[in-house]
């Protein structure tokens, strides 16, 4: 399997500095700061681009547990929300909500919910994230 790489630039102290964030493909290239990551500031930030990961990888690994049961997924749509908390320790990301609404003919909602479990579970994003607590809403459009 190929290695993935990203790179991250910080110049200056925490509150006052300011960084990029880039992947090793070259498809994006974000700046960040600290009003980014803890305020509402311009930019991007780590548990964004986690969250994106995270959604990514979680769509491809239903898409996947569904083809190999014989489902054909018309889509899927997934959204990840980063819950980044302030703790007496420093900051942690507690918890990951996936949001994923998906049209697959052919299935029952028992069935969709128990591979969306699966791929919940089982993707490599959420296994990295062990950690973390991880909350699924799945919801099949059309069935």
């Amino acid at each position: 399997m190929p290695l993935r790489t990203a790179q991250a630039v910080w110049e200056g102290n925490l509150v006052k500095g300011k960084g990029t964030m880039s992947l090793g493909s070259g498809l994006f290239e974000g700046r960040y700061s600290y009003s980014s990551r803890f305020e509402e500031g311009t930019g991007t930030n780590p548990e964004e681009l986690i969250g994106a990961a995270h959604a990514g990888c979680f769509s491809m690994a239903l898409a996947h547990n569904l083809d190999q049961a014989g489902f054909s997924p018309e889509s899927i749509t997934t959204k990840a929300t980063v819950n980044l908390l302030k703790t007496p320790d420093g900051f942690k990301i507690n918890e990951i909500e996936l949001i994923t609404e998906a049209t697959v003919p052919d299935i029952g909602k028992e069935t969709f919910l128990e591979h969306a479990e699966q791929a919940k579970n089982n993707c490599p994003v959420s296994r990295a994230l062990t950690g973390v607590q991880i909350n699924l809403r799945a919801v099949l459009v059309s069935g």
